[in-house]
């Protein structure tokens, strides 16, 4: 009984180098069985194709526009069974980071073809249950939040996040126009994305890009009625307001500096 093709999806920002991994591997389809299915010249591309080509193996290249291969990888480890990865690059400063988002291997070009078989022969034998078991956290802060949605990665881009709210085993994930759940925890992602939002509340990140200012109002609104006055967050964009904690009005007078 003949093998199962390894199915491979090339993202290189560089058409050339990508016609050459082609070239390599048709050149190595003899020594094991593989198909194409795709290429993508940058990290976003290449997971919008996820869900249509379903690879089992991406040749990544780390630097490119747009979202590079490191953040791409990170972004994979959200899939069940996430794909391989072996990373393909002109650079060797960047063999740390490959690993601590689980690169199968870490190929320098030229690509020797050699090394290229060997790489896919370990992808092939590293199964969905022992790529599930390596998942980690990534070290590096992302410029997109990445929403398990079916077996699907949708990707949000961190600039249009508003808040992030704790809601039950859940974040919610605001933007002006939609909103998403998130399985992560809020105080992870206000340690990695800290530049960007300040807590208002045990359960709010709201983006300080987005804050138009503060307002007091007759009542404390995590008290209701009667219980004095409290402080609310005005966001840009929105006619919703966030609750500000009493522990957290110290940031109101940072903003109005």
């Amino acid at each position: 009984m003949s093998e199962t093709p390894l199915r491979i999806l090339i993202v290189d920002d560089e058409a050339p180098a990508r016609r050459r991994l082609r070239d390599v591997l048709s050149d190595s389809s003899a020594a094991l069985p593989l198909t194409v299915v795709g290429e993508a010249s940058n990290g976003k591309e290449a997971i919008a194709q996820l869900e249509a080509s379903k690879p089992h193996v991406l040749l990544l290249d780390i630097r490119m526009p747009v979202m590079d291969g490191i953040e791409t990888a990170e972004h994979l480890l959200k899939l069940e069974p996430a794909p391989a990865v072996i990373f393909t690059t002109a650079y060797d400063d960047y063999a740390i980071q490959a690993f601590e988002v689980n690169a199968i291997d870490y190929l320098l070009k030229p690509i020797r073809p050699e090394r290229l078989i060997a790489a896919l022969q370990k992808a092939r034998a590293l199964t969905a249950t022992r790529m599930e078991a390596l998942k980690s956290a990534a070290g590096k802060a992302r410029t997109h939040i990445s929403i398990g949605d079916r077996g699907r990665i949708l990707l949000v881009p961190l600039a249009d996040v508003v808040f992030l709210k704790a809601e039950l085993k859940y974040v919610t994930v605001r933007t002006l126009e939609k909103e998403y759940l998130l399985e992560e925890s809020l105080v992870k992602l206000e340690q990695e994305f800290t530049e960007r939002f300040v807590r208002i509340h045990r359960n709010c990140l709201l983006a300080r890009d987005y804050i138009e200012g503060f307002e007091r109002v007759d009542h404390d609104p995590e008290e209701g009625e009667g219980a004095g006055s409290g402080w609310v967050a005005r966001i840009r964009g929105m006619a919703e307001r966030l609750p500000v904690s009493r522990r957290q009005q110290h940031i109101i007078k940072e903003f109005k500096r």
